[in-house]
């Protein structure tokens, strides 16, 4: 069986198993840091080694970079290559996966943690390729856990759905990537640490008939922005919908913690 297929059978087998800009810089470095908590021995040390240049050993101190590089003109070649890679457009309102239809050309969330997944596997890559497809993987397994990067609305993941949150006016995506978590007035070290407290995440049931964890990630995204009450029909942020909505986006941080550090276990066994 090749290193692909195994990979993505065992992720796939990682759905039932209990034990495991989308989000702003908090939410990706919390899924960075709850997934570095779950490192296997080797996945840790090959991690360490690879992110020794950028000076670091966290993965919170890489996972915004992807969103980061828009605003550094020397990677501005970069950046447009990338940017249709952050999320998923799903065509339809049923949240059915369909690559040519949602993913054209590879130019989806899906298709970029598929690609980048490789580069960071393939030991015949320089370690440099394989740091940035560190950092692209990181973000990534975020980015798709982030139910307003994979929406099948005509609203531009949201972005557009203008609502009033905290006396202010904004937009339902920015509610989502950053809004709801900072109501809990932790940093990313506190976040994680609660989360991680709370223990073994059950992780969603296989959606049939997908072989693709990642297609998986990115339809419960989608379903979940379907439910009725995600889009308040007042346009208003209340406390009624953040009581609501933030154990969804807590729960989606800690499935995307659990996945990503599944994915680098396998990915640098």
């Amino acid at each position: 069986m090749s290193a692909t297929r195994r990979l993505t059978t065992a992720l796939l087998a990682c759905l039932i198993i209990a034990p495991v800009q989308a989000w702003g810089p908090l939410g990706h470095s919390v899924v960075a840091e709850l997934a570095q908590r779950h490192l296997s021995p080797a996945a840790e040390a090959e991690v360490e080694r690879l992110l020794a240049p950028d000076h670091t050993h966290s993965l919170a101190d890489i996972a915004s970079w992807p969103d980061q590089i828009q605003d550094d003109p020397a990677q501005a070649a970069l950046w447009k290559q990338t940017r249709p890679l952050h999320y998923i457009d799903f065509r339809t309102g049923d949240c059915n996966y369909t690559p040519p239809r949602d993913c054209k050309d590879g130019q989806c969330v899906v298709a970029g943690l598929q690609h980048y997944v490789a580069v960071l596997g393939d030991r015949s890559q320089s370690d440099a390729a394989r740091l940035e497809a560190l950092k692209f993987v990181v973000h990534f397994a975020g980015d798709i856990h982030q139910p307003l990067h994979a929406g099948s609305r005509d609203d531009k993941g949201g972005n557009t759905y203008q609502v009033q949150f905290e006396g202010k006016g904004t937009n339902l995506h920015r509610v989502w990537d950053s809004g709801l978590l900072k109501t809990r007035g932790l940093d990313w070290q506190a976040y994680a640490q609660r989360l991680d407290a709370q223990g073994p995440v059950s992780m969603p049931l296989p959606i049939v008939p997908l072989d693709n964890p990642y297609a998986q990630w990115a339809e419960e995204s989608c379903r979940i922005t379907a439910e009725t009450g995600f889009y308040p029909a007042d346009h208003k942020i209340s406390q009624a919908y953040v009581d609501a909505e933030l154990p969804v986006a807590e729960m989606r941080l800690r499935e995307g913690g659990r996945r990503l550090a599944e994915v680098l276990n396998l990915t640098l066994e």
